[in-house]
């Protein structure tokens, strides 16, 4: 679930739960504490609206005594100035927080109350209303008598005693004793809502704390494992929301440090590779240019044969070295794919037959055969850059030679036409590459000849540089090879074809 979507839910139920579960539980309470207070005080038919009037309620459940006292006194005055009769109706008023007083003549014959006295009976007697003041079957003279913070609700039943005094009994309920139950109802609401509250918050709380702060903990590992360098774990945590996607995010930053890493440490070994290859072969030749120099110094080199011999040798060195400083420099183009290309439409058959040409000059000085066969036609032309495609050329011929071990060596070329492309094919017949070196030939820094000497020194960068140019050409390369038979390196080049005008 996406945050946004967590946060309006939690605020809904933040609002919405607490005012159903309040709702429930004051319903509960109300109908607990109706049912307890028709049972306590004996109501009877619906005591709600009573309940929120606490008047009308302390008149309603002191009705029946009321009743009761105003039949006797139409029936049966003479009861009511029963002095057993008094204090057995003034016990049962006092199960309902009330007491009862008997006046007679205005004056105070019985009281019922017990306990510290609200008022005494003068105060009595000159609080409570006179004679005449109930005129009629449930006519209730009722009012708030007030000493200090104490009120009280009066009814009173008047009638004629036997000796034609007037006489009058009060019923007082006292409101500060009246209904503890609906006090401690109204605590334990007051509690329970804040129970609500607080178990919505807390359970929201949880909520939202375990959705955010689990992947948080989790990046928190990850930055902490990025700071000290371990790029080797994975962050499992996928939801479908902003913290997923952020985790997601944050993973495949992690796999693309780790990549660039890899990367970057391989680039380093691979440096260091073409260094010690370079110092390597580097001082070879400048060992022989050395040497030789020194001869023709000292005057070893006495004849003219010998002088031309030894210059001859310096300048092959010479021409090693700067073939190693091209390589060196065309592979710092590559790495940064920078190579400067020329491309031009190039005739197949002339450009090659050139190349055959100057290449044969070279092979003849070094006693080996070289063939060449064009089986395109002789208008065919391709798009591509001169220069380059010549170095090509020469770094597959000069690999081969390099590894022509055979006394009478051999190079073959041919050009086919297949298609859309021609097809060069570069033949010797030298040592050939084994099958498990053939996939890798093509890449960096990768010999077959693994011991290093004078005879097959190179960069090991020479056919990668191959592969770079001709896929840059939009090309292809490949090679076969038998051991001890030759090797024969296949790249193919599209044909250049004019697009007809419509």
């Amino acid at each position: 679930m996406k945050l946004k979507t967590r946060l309006i839910v939690a605020f809904c139920v933040i609002i919405l739960l607490p005012i159903g579960l309040t709702g429930a539980v004051l319903w509960g309470f109300y109908k607990i504490q109706t049912h307890e207070v028709r049972q306590t005080y004996g109501l009877e038919g619906d005591t709600g609206g009573f309940l929120a009037n606490s008047l009308q309620l302390m008149n309603r459940y002191t009705q029946n005594d009321y009743e009761e006292i105003f039949e006797l006194s139409k029936s049966d005055p003479e009861r009511l100035q029963s002095e057993e009769y008094l204090r057995q109706a003034n016990g049962k008023l006092r199960e309902k927080s009330s007491f009862l007083i008997f006046c007679k003549d205005g004056e105070v014959v019985y009281n019922g109350y017990q306990g510290e006295s609200i008022l005494d009976d003068e105060q009595w007697e000159q609080e409570l209303p006179p004679y005449g003041d109930a005129e009629s079957y449930g006519n209730v003279s009722a009012g708030y008598y007030i000493d200090g913070e104490t009120q009280s609700l009066l009814k009173q039943v008047d009638f004629v005693c036997s000796d034609n005094s007037e006489g009058s009994i009060y019923i007082i309920t006292s409101s500060e004793s009246v209904l503890p139950e609906i006090r401690q109802t109204l605590v334990e609401m007051g509690i329970a809502v804040v129970l609500i509250l607080a178990l919505t918050a807390g359970l929201m709380t949880i909520w939202l704390y375990r959705g955010t702060m689990t992947p948080l903990k989790k990046l928190q590992v990850a930055t902490k494992n990025i700071k000290e360098g371990n790029l080797d774990f994975t962050i499992d945590y996928d939801e479908a929301d902003e913290m997923g996607e952020l985790c997601r995010n944050f993973e495949e930053m992690r796999q693309r440090l780790k990549e660039s890493t890899e990367e970057k440490m391989a680039a380093e070994q691979e440096n260091k590779a073409l260094i010690s290859n370079i110092a390597h072969d580097l001082k070879t030749p400048i060992t022989a240019v050395k040497g030789y120099s020194e001869g023709i110094l000292d005057g070893v080199a006495d004849t003219p044969e010998k002088m031309e011999r030894y210059c001859r040798t310096i300048y092959n060195k010479a021409n090693e070295m700067d073939h190693l400083i091209n390589e060196l420099t065309l592979y710092s183009q590559i790495d940064t794919n920078r190579i400067p290309y020329n491309f031009n439409k190039i005739n197949v058959s002339a450009y090659f037959r050139d190349c055959v040409d100057e290449i044969g000059l070279d092979l003849e000085t070094r006693n080996i055969g070289l063939s060449y066969f064009n089986y395109a036609d002789e208008d065919t032309v391709i798009i591509a850059d001169p220069e380059q495609l010549m170095r090509v050329i020469n770094n597959i011929i000069h690999n081969a030679v390099k590894y022509m071990d055979t006394r009478k060596g051999q190079i073959n070329i041919r050009i086919k036409d297949v298609g859309d492309f021609i097809q060069v094919e570069i033949e010797d017949n030298g040592r050939g590459i084994a099958a498990r070196d053939l996939p890798y030939i093509f890449d960096r820094f990768y010999r077959t000849d693994a011991s290093r000497n004078s005879a097959t020194g190179g960069s090991g960068i020479g056919l990668s540089i191959v592969k770079k140019i001709i896929e840059d050409h939009g090309g292809k390369i490949w090679a076969t090879s038998k051991p001890n038979t030759g090797t024969i390196m296949y790249f193919v080049i599209r044909k250049y074809q004019e697009v007809p005008n419509e």
